[in-house]
C-alpha cells in the first residue's frame, strides 16, 4: 500500500550552500582529524541535501614518526600529522565555533549521514551503538521496577488527538499527517506518532476494569515523529528514536511516586553512565508537558553552556483518562478515573554525551557507555616482527574480551599507527594500547588515557600477564569515568551564577551562565524573561537552599529557587 503524507509546508526544502574560507585560513591541529568542507557538513538551523559525512582519511596522512622512527621512537598520538591543505581540513576548535565543531565530530566520527528527506538523520553503526549502551541499561532498570516493554501502533487516529484539548495544542504545530492510503483519500486523516499518551489510553480503556488490574506499567522502544522546523542532529531533528513509559495507577500518591521513581532512574544513569551531573526537578506551569499535571525534568548543562533537557517524567493526573474515560471499579464498587504517568529519554542523550565531554580532537566517550573500550594497535617495521606482535595483541585482546571489556584489535596494515592513533582519539576511544617487537620481548604494553591527552596519559611497562593487565585496565576505565563526571561536575558549578534581582539575572544570561535564583513570579513574568533574554526557566532544583528567600523579579516571598538558561 503507497501512503501519501501531506504535511505542514515548509518555506523551502534546502538552504543554499554556502562555502568557507580557504584551507589555509583554518587552524590546523595535531593529532589531524580530517574532515570535509564546511559546505558538506550538518547545519544546525536546516539540514542540506543528502552529502556524504564519511571522514576522509589517507595513509599518507599518519605521522612520519610512525614511518621512520625505531621503535624506541613510538610513535605518539601529538606528533605532527602530514595534511594536504588544498583537500583536508581538522575539526574546528569548540571555542572558536562550537555548533561546527559538534557538527564536524559527528561527521568524522561517523556517528550519522544524512536522510534524502530534509531534518532527517540516518544514525550509523558507531552512533547507534553509543544508543544501544542507553538502551541496555535502562531495560534492566525499568524491568527491575516491574515495567513490560510492549507496541503501540505508530499511526494514531487524528481524533484521539482532539480528546485531550491541551495535547493537540502543544502537540499540533509539529504534527504529520496521513490523508491517502492505498490511493484514496482516507475516511479520518492519521497521525504519525509524536508521542503516544492518546493511543495508549485507547488501549488502557479496554483492559483496565477492575483495581486488581492495576498498576499496569509498560514501555516501548520507538521511533517519534515531529515536524520541527529548526533541526539540529540527534538534538531535534523529524524523527527520533526514544523510549516511552507508560503507567495507569489507582491513586494519586502512587502515580506521583511512580513519575518521582522514574526521574530517578534518568537521573542515576545520566551520572553513572553517561557522566553527566544534570540537575534534576520540577519544570514550570509553562513548560509543563502539554495534557501533564506535573513535568520533572533533568537538565545538562552542555559544553557551550546551553542547557539540554535530557529527560522527562510527566504525572498526568487523570488528565488523559478523563478524556478517554479510562475508568476501574475500586475496592468498594466505585468507578474511579487511572491516575497516570508518563515518561522518556531519547536519541537526543547521544547529542548530550557528545557536547558534554568532547573535546577540540573529537569524541570523549564515558568508558560505560563506550561501544569500544580499549583499542589494540600493534607497531612493527619488519616482517620478521609482524607475527610476534600480532599474536601477542591478539593474546591481550583475548584476555580482556574474557573479562568482559569491549576491545578492539585494529590489525590493519594498510595505515600507519599514527593514522591508527589519530582515528580512535577522535572516535573517542578512552584507552589505547599500544604493542611493538620490545614490548613482546619484555612482555609488557604502552597503555594511553584518550582524557590525558599526550604523554602525561601514556604509561609505558604494564604487564601482559592477564590477571594484571584485566586489574589495571579496568581501575584506569573506572578512574576515567570518574574523572570525566568531575570535570562536567566542576564547568557545570562555574557556570552557575546565584542571582536576587531581573538585573543580575540578565547579567548572568548576557555572559552565556546559568542563573539561579528565588523565584515565585506569575505565568507572564516568566514569558517576558524568554522574550527579553532568550533564557527559559529550565526547572526548580529538587535540591534546594533552606531559609527565607525574596522572588528576584517581584520582591514577593519565595519558597523556591529556579534555574534559567538558553537552551537547546
Amino acid at each position: 500500500m503507497v501512503v501519501s503524507l501531506r504535511l505542514p509546508s515548509l518555506a523551502s526544502l534546502f538552504s543554499p550552500i554556502t562555502t568557507t574560507t580557504a584551507a589555509n585560513s583554518l587552524r590546523l591541529r595535531s593529532p589531524a582529524f580530517l574532515r570535509r568542507s564546511r559546505s558538506h557538513r550538518f547545519q544546525s538551523q536546516q539540514l542540506l541535501p543528502p552529502l556524504p559525512l564519511a571522514a576522509r582519511f589517507s595513509s599518507a596522512q599518519g605521522t612520519a614518526a610512525a614511518e621512520t622512527a625505531s621503535e624506541e621512537q613510538r610513535v605518539d598520538s601529538n606528533a605532527k600529522s602530514r595534511v594536504n591543505p588544498d583537500r583536508d581540513r581538522v575539526i574546528t576548535p569548540r571555542s572558536q565555533d562550537f555548533n561546527a565543531w559538534y557538527l564536524d565530530v559527528i561527521a568524522n566520527a561517523e556517528l550519522a549521514d544524512y536522510g534524502p528527506v530534509r531534518g532527517t538523520m540516518v544514525i550509523r553503526p558507531y552512533g547507534y551503538a553509543i544508543w544501544e549502551a542507553i538502551q541496555e541499561y535502562l531495560n534492566v532498570r525499568f524491568k527491575e521496577t516491574g515495567h513490560s516493554n510492549m507496541y503501540f501502533p505508530q499511526f494514531i487516529p487524528y481524533s484521539f488527538i482532539e480528546k485531550e484539548a491541551s495535547h493537540v495544542e502543544g502537540f499540533s504545530p509539529e504534527l504529520a499527517l496521513v490523508t491517502i492510503g492505498g490511493g484514496k483519500e482516507l475516511e479520518e486523516k492519521l497521525v504519525v506518532r509524536p508521542t503516544s499518551e492518546t493511543m495508549v489510553n485507547h488501549m488502557f480503556t479496554q483492559w483496565i476494569h477492575s483495581y486488581r488490574d492495576l498498576p499496569l506499567m509498560v514501555n516501548q522502544w520507538v521511533n517519534v515523529t515531529r515536524w520541527e522546523h529548526r533541526t539540529k542532529p540527534f538534538v531535534r531533528t523529524l524523527e527520533f528514536l526514544w523510549q516511552e513509559g507508560h503507567t495507569a495507577h489507582a491513586t494519586p500518591e502512587e502515580a506521583e511516586k511512580e513519575a518521582m521513581q522514574m526521574i530517578n532512574v534518568y537521573t542515576k544513569f545520566a551520572y553513572e553512565q553517561a557522566a553527566i551531573p544534570v540537575i534534576a526537578g520540577r519544570k514550570s506551569r509553562v513548560e509543563t508537558f502539554a495534557g501533564a499535571s506535573m513535568t520533572y525534568t533533568i537538565e545538562a548543562m552542555m559544553g557551550d553552556r546551553k542547557a539540554l533537557q535530557a529527560g522527562t517524567s510527566h504525572n498526568l493526573g487523570q488528565n488523559f483518562s478523563r478524556a478517554f474515560e479510562t475508568q476501574f471499579t475500586d475496592e468498594n464498587g466505585q468507578r474511579q478515573h487511572v491516575w497516570q504517568t508518563s515518561w522518556a529519554i531519547s536519541t537526543r542523550f547521544v547529542g548530550g554525551i557528545i557536547m558534554t565531554h568532547g573535546d577540540d580532537a573529537g569524541l570523549m566517550l564515558p568508558p560505560r557507555v563506550a561501544p569500544i573500550q580499549v583499542v589494540i594497535i600493534p607497531i612493527w617495521k619488519k616482517d620478521d616482527d609482524k607475527v610476534g606482535v600480532l599474536d601477542a595483541a591478539s593474546s591481550v585482546k583475548e584476555v580482556l574480551q574474557t573479562a568482559g571489556v569491549k576491545v578492539k584489535l585494529d590489525d590493519t596494515d594498510q595505515r600507519t599507527p599514527g593514522w591508527k592513533f589519530n582515528f580512535w582519539e577522535m572516535k573517542g576511544v578512552p584507552l589505547r594500547i599500544e604493542i611493538g617487537p620490545r614490548d613482546v620481548s619484555s612482555g609488557s604494553v604502552v597503555i594511553s588515557r584518550r582524557d590525558i591527552p599526550g604523554k602525561q596519559g601514556k604509561v609505558f611497562g604494564i604487564s601482559m600477564e592477564p590477571s594484571s593487565l584485566e586489574a589495571y585496565v579496568k581501575d584506569k576505565l573506572d578512574e576515567i569515568q570518574s574523572a570525566l563526571l568531575e570535570q562536567a561536575t566542576s564547568f557545570r558549578d562555574s557556570n552557575i551564577v546565584d542571582v536576587s534581582s531581573y538585573d543580575e539575572l540578565k547579567v548572568a544570561i548576557s555572559q552565556g551562565k546559568w542563573a539561579r535564583g528565588p523565584w515565585s513570579a506569575s505565568d507572564e513574568d516568566e514569558l517576558k524573561v524568554k522574550e527579553e533574554t532568550g533564557a527559559t526557566l529550565r526547572c526548580f532544583p529538587f535540591e534546594q537552599p533552606q531559609g527565607n528567600k525574596t522572588c528576584l523579579m517581584t520582591g514577593n516571598p519565595a519558597e523556591e529557587v529556579a534555574i534559567f538558561a538558553k537552551s537547546y
